[in-house]
């Protein structure tokens, strides 16, 4: 099933935090939106899980309006991986992931055995299924994204939305996760900061600045050094991956304006270096009348 974001735009408080967002999302394919803090690329999901209703502009799945379809039926096509996702009672992990079937049961109806055994499937493919009668607050936070990433693929969508899937997790299981991402066959849109990351995963890339998109495209076409300069303000090299021929970006540690050394507070020039701080008890103030 295809997504497509039409004429997409958000505004608050007189501010455009997108603005006539378009954007496709080939059936099978895994699209990344990528872009400095605050370029809208949050907000454009938001649109798309349906937990902010846009401004103006359309989010088609299939051809359909979601907008206009039913809270249930809009959650068995999208499932979210949020950014900010978080779970504050203490349920077990097997019963955060089992709220994913819940657009799928009737009534007030708990999952069933063939519900359960999707469930666990969904742990064990994500490496936590040991991790199934264990409270989600005495998780790290790599493995609570674990665990709300299988909520969402026991949801069975046909649409994937992940906002930053790979945060707080460590570098085995940020691989894991894009090549299970890569697998899936699922239509996915997903928010990566990493652009080497992003530029292995995804079929398509779109460049977010000020809630305009940039520009869209394939990863080689899209990752250019020009282009990391004038959207991220960071000076890069790129390279061709010697096994898969993926662009890979080298960047330079070169201090930008905003972060330069010379602009950091620094002790007064004028004080004497010898000088230390007092450790006779006399010196202290006394507290008395206080």
């Amino acid at each position: 099933m295809d997504l497509r974001l039409e004429g997409l735009t958000v505004v608050t408080d007189g501010r455009s935090l997108v603005h006539e967002l378009f954007l496709d999302v080939p059936a099978g394919t895994v699209v990344g939106l990528v872009g400095p803090n605050g370029s809208g690329k949050s907000t454009a999901l938001r649109c798309v899980y349906r937990a902010l209703r846009p401004t103006a502009g359309v989010v088609r799945a299939g051809g359909e309006d979601l907008a206009r379809l039913p809270l249930r039926r809009s959650a068995q096509l999208v499932a979210a991986m949020t950014q900010d996702g978080t779970v504050d009672l203490d349920f077990t992990v097997e019963e955060v992931v089992a709220l994913g079937r819940t657009p799928h049961l009737p009534g007030h109806r708990g999952p069933g055995p063939a519900d359960r055994a999707l469930c666990a499937a969904a742990m064990d493919r994500l490496g936590i299924g040991h991790l199934a009668r264990r409270g989600v607050l005495t998780l790290s936070g790599g493995e609570r994204r674990r665990v709300l990433l299988a909520r969402a693929l026991v949801q069975e969508p046909e649409i994937l939305v992940l906002d930053e899937p790979t945060n707080h997790l460590d570098l085995r299981h940020q691989v894991q996760l894009l090549g299970l991402l890569r697998r899936s066959g699922l239509t996915a849109l997903v928010v990566l900061h990493d652009l080497n990351l992003a530029a292995a995963a995804c079929d398509r890339i779109g460049v977010l600045s000020d809630g305009r998109l940039v520009t869209s495209g394939s990863p080689a076409d899209v990752l250019t050094p020009a282009l990391v300069r004038d959207v991220f303000g960071v000076d890069a090299v790129r390279v061709t991956h010697p096994l898969t021929g993926v662009p890979q970006l080298h960047y330079s540690l070169g201090p930008l304006e905003s972060m330069d050394s010379a602009s950091w507070p620094t002790a007064d020039a004028t004080a004497d270096p010898t000088t230390v701080l007092s450790t006779d008890p006399s010196d202290v103030p006394s507290t008395d009348g206080l």
